[in-house]
């Protein structure tokens, strides 16, 4: 392994996490780094005076790119467009781990999609990869002060939607196995019990299984759904605990197929958001991992 190829290898992990940051999908993600790649090795990069700074920009660049095209794909998207999980648990190495556990949840990457791409790209490398507005400026090329201002309004945007109250992840994790417990004995009150009188359900099929065309509002409603599915299903019905995007979240098989995976917003005491990805496309890798 030559230099320059042992240096993309090293970061190769972060800038994978850059892009899965920028666009919620894997296979996107997966094609901008490897565009990344083909470019780095036809550089000239005896003239690159820092090789981690080259390859960031490049690929924030490659992703802002992709990510223009994708949002007008996104409007002609089928029902509920939700980012594409991945089971962090099952990371291919401890750095990708590393890369794809912090502010990576699938609630925050809904969040970002409201962002236009540039304020994307400007907030997550001075919010999550902690980079200075000089280098943002480069990277987007644009002046310090309009990238201060793009990531100003962006974490005005964000914290406007954020839940409220943090919850630890000790916290969130004993929830979900109370939810789970719950589900599958199909005890109804305690379903009920867990979720906010406002709690809000959005699910992915892609249009390639039956998913709601719209979110579902209300604890109530979201309560009956799942206990209805316990009645239909019976034993026929299984629930794992696994770490997706970072959290501790529900895999849900039904006659020993994965049907979803889901994943939970918590404020305080009670599961306020959940969003079921069902769309099989994006239900691939975990199917993979899982196999592993």
């Amino acid at each position: 392994m030559n230099d320059a190829t042992a240096t993309f290898t090293a970061l190769r992990p972060r800038l994978h996490g850059i892009a899965y940051r920028m666009l919620g999908s894997v296979s996107e993600s997966e094609d901008v780094v490897q565009d990344v790649w083909i470019t780095w090795n036809d550089a000239n990069q005896a003239a690159i005076d820092n090789a981690e700074a080259w390859l960031v920009t490049t690929t924030t660049r490659r992703a802002i790119d992709r990510l223009r095209a994708a949002k007008a794909r996104r409007e002609h998207y089928t029902g509920i467009w939700l980012p594409e999980p991945v089971l962090t648990e099952e990371a291919a190495s401890p750095e990708s781990l590393q890369e794809l556990s912090s502010d990576v949840s699938v609630a925050f990457l809904l969040l970002l999609e409201r962002l236009t791409p540039e304020a994307r790209a400007a907030f997550l490398l001075r919010e999550v990869l902690d980079a200075d507005y000089p280098e943002i400026a480069h990277t987007l090329g644009k002046t310090e002060a309009a990238c201060r201002q793009l990531v100003h309004r962006a974490k005005d945007q964000i914290r406007d939607e954020r839940p409220r109250q943090s919850v630890t992840p000790d916290a969130h994790r004993r929830l979900m196995h109370r939810f789970a417990s719950a589900l599958s004995a199909g005890d109804f009150s305690a379903i009920r019990s867990m979720l906010a009188t406002d709690a809000v359900l959005m699910g992915d099929g892609g249009g390639k299984v039956i998913s709601f065309p719209k979110p579902m509002l209300g604890g109530q409603r979201i309560a009956q759904l799942f206990y209805a599915a316990n009645l239909r299903y019976k034993y026929g019905l299984r629930l794992q605990v696994a770490t997706i995007n970072g959290e501790t979240s529900l895999l849900r098989y039904l006659n020993g197929a994965l049907e979803s995976v889901q994943t939970y917003v918590i404020d305080g005491d009670h599961i306020t958001q959940i969003h079921v990805q069902r769309n099989p496309d994006k239900l691939e890798r975990i199917l993979q991992a899982i196999a592993r």
